[in-house]
């Protein structure tokens, strides 16, 4: 006579070998589903994680939401920008989008990008401009490329020649570039400025970008 049932008490522990399992699923994993009772948890694919999805369902593979540094842009400018005033904080006109992942940069008036909704954290900003002296011999000992966080000041690089130098040697092109990381809320907005101490510049096409992306 076959035997068709056992009782929990006749299974002894670490008897039920995997031999004796039922066949599955590669890939699949056992967890409980909200009664208590055996599930098997679907395969995922390359590169996701097993995740918790709460109290009363089995976990399940997904793709992390910091796999990617997304949001992430680079902007640039579609021609030169002539008769800049020195001694002025001048915001850059980046108005060409190489690429901005979840449309934040608005590159038609504001010239800003702004954190979108559940995309706040750490962020890497950089700015790189190229400059132009438009009064050649004049005395332009310092240049400063600038980030601004809501409207406000937030941090510069500063470029320096000695006292009585110019910094662009006549009409010599000079740039400054440099990058941080900043703690950015949903909401938050950041905008690219630039002085040069102390008469009028222009930005150059080929050279002048700022971007920055979401840190993981």
């Amino acid at each position: 006579m076959a035997i068709d049932k056992i009782t929990t008490p006749a299974v002894t522990d670490d008897s039920v070998t995997l031999a004796k399992m039922a066949p599955g699923t590669d890939g699949n994993i056992i967890s409980y589903d909200a009664s208590g009772n055996p599930v098997a948890v679907a395969t995922g694919s390359d590169g996701q994680v097993l995740t918790s999805t709460g109290a009363g369902s089995p976990p399940a593979f997904e793709t992390p939401a910091s796999a990617a540094n997304t949001p992430a842009f680079l902007v640039k400018l579609s021609a030169d920008v002539n008769n800049q005033t020195g001694d002025s904080s001048v915001k850059v006109p980046y108005n060409t989008e190489v690429y901005d992942t979840d449309n934040a940069y608005d590159n038609s008036s504001n010239y800003r990008f702004t954190v979108p909704s559940g995309k706040g954290g750490k962020y890497y900003i950089f700015i790189h401009q190229h400059l132009r002296d438009q009064d050649a011999n004049a005395n332009n000992s310092r240049i400063a490329a600038r980030i601004y966080k809501n409207g406000s000041f937030f941090t510069e690089h500063q470029l320096a020649a000695p006292n009585g130098t110019n910094i662009f040697a006549g009409n010599l092109s000079n740039y400054a570039s440099f990058g941080i990381n900043m703690d950015l809320s949903a909401g938050n907005y950041i905008e690219f400025y630039c002085v040069v101490y102390s008469n009028n510049f222009r930005f150059q096409e080929e050279g002048s970008y700022a971007g920055g992306f979401k840190l993981i």
